[in-house]
């Protein structure tokens, strides 16, 4: 007879491990609380639907907070075999000129969830739609509707704290943490940074890019660009540093980071093009010798006092390294994504609940982080094959 399993949630690590569960050992059946599944798929992909990166496993995998926790489920399941897996349900991708992997060109992120749950329907998985988990009976069965499921097995896909509108609302925690399972609380990654702007210059570059620069926290150093909001800094570049920003923030209530306008440039040539330049002008020399921005020049001026602006040894520091202090995240519910959850001692190495054998937690519920730009995605659909692996191997 088979083994049922109870997977709650109907987010990306839970389809994908319905998808490579054997349904010749499982009867399984996914109980979402939404009246569809994948919401947060499909609102991840308004903004540039990528799937995954291109860039090869082993840097792949150090993209990644904590070092080590997914490197196994990574390698079980890279960025190639995931690319792979989706051309088998004919869903074709591409890699981008950020080297970040996306459907092919007209395929709308609707039909990559379609595909994936017509490849469910075809294994016999059961959707239940509108189920909200409360808790457990007190044999450890999950309840749903104010009704006990029995199974075998209960996987957790229960997401992170943002986007409450996706249903991905955090309400959960509690829960757990009632049960005796240790969790952590959420807090904002990939998301703006606060910064107390001059109100001039807001004013005036409110929206506006900084483009090809190198943001630096804690020592790591990001490529990219961020944009200039009313709120602060966001974008590609900052957001990688999530989790060293949050790290100042937790410790002393702000945050440093450094700008490098000119990555391409050693401090000596920037150096030696502002000495050597021809023209009188320091604004026209920043903008005809290093081809900087105006709003890049704006915030030179503006933060620097005018003789530290005059000053070439000074003007050539700020250039490579401008500080500049966050005050603080956006709200959690703007944020991409979120850390916290389920802490990491909860669980075992293949996501089994310590105190509650033959369950398990995956996804965006279990306190890890990853940047944008395909990371998060991936590390969802390694933790459920990695996980159908384990299961199908149980039994």
């Amino acid at each position: 007879m088979k083994k049922q399993i109870a997977i709650i949630g109907g987010g990306p690590s839970a389809l994908v491990l319905a998808a490579f569960l054997d349904a010749e050992k499982f009867a399984i059946t996914i109980y979402e609380k939404n009246k569809t599944a994948g919401r947060k798929f499909l609102v991840a992909g308004k903004g540039g639907f990528n799937l995954t990166h291109s860039e090869s496993i082993d840097k792949f995998i150090k993209r990644y907070t904590p070092n080590n926790f997914l490197d196994k489920a990574l390698l079980d399941f890279t960025n190639t075999d995931f690319r792979n897996w989706l051309d088998q349900i004919e869903i074709s991708t591409y890699v981008g000129s950020s080297k970040r992997v996306y459907p092919t060109e007209g395929i709308k992120p609707i039909e990559v969830l379609n595909a994936i749950l017509n490849t469910l329907k075809e294994k016999g998985v059961i959707i239940k739609y509108e189920q909200t988990f409360s808790g457990w009976d007190n044999h450890n069965n999950p309840i749903l509707n104010n009704k006990t499921t029995q199974t075998d097995y209960t996987v957790f896909s229960l997401g992170g704290g943002s986007w409450k509108i996706t249903g991905s609302d955090g309400i959960w925690r509690d829960i757990f943490s009632k049960k005796g399972i240790k969790t952590k609380a959420f807090q904002a990654s990939n998301c703006g940074y606060q910064i107390d702007w001059k109100p001039d210059f807001i004013k005036k570059h409110e929206g506006t890019p900084l483009k090809n620069i190198t943001i630096t926290c804690n020592s790591i150093t990001q490529k990219g660009e961020a944009v200039i909001t009313k709120f602060g800094l966001e974008g590609n570049s900052i957001y990688g540093l999530s989790p060293q920003i949050r790290e100042q923030l937790n410790a002393k209530s702000n945050a440093t980071i450094f700008i490098d306008f000119k990555p391409s440039l050693t401090v000596e040539n920037v150096h030696s093009k502002l000495t050597l330049s021809t023209y009188r002008n320091t604004t026209e020399t920043l903008k005809k010798e290093l081809k900087l921005s105006t709003s890049q020049i704006d915030l030179l001026k503006t933060y620097l006092p005018k003789a530290s602006y005059l000053n070439i040894d000074i003007l050539t520091k700020n250039i490579k390294e401008f500080p500049l202090e966050i005050m603080n995240t956006a709200p959690i519910d703007e944020a991409i994504s979120t850390v916290g959850g389920i802490d990491l001692k909860a669980i075992s190495k293949n996501f089994e609940l310590v105190v509650l054998p033959h369950q398990y937690c995956i996804g965006e519920m279990v306190d890890w982080d990853a940047p944008t730009g395909g990371y998060l995605l991936q590390a969802c659909a390694s933790m459920g094959v990695s996980l159908a692996r384990h299961l199908n191997n149980k039994e």
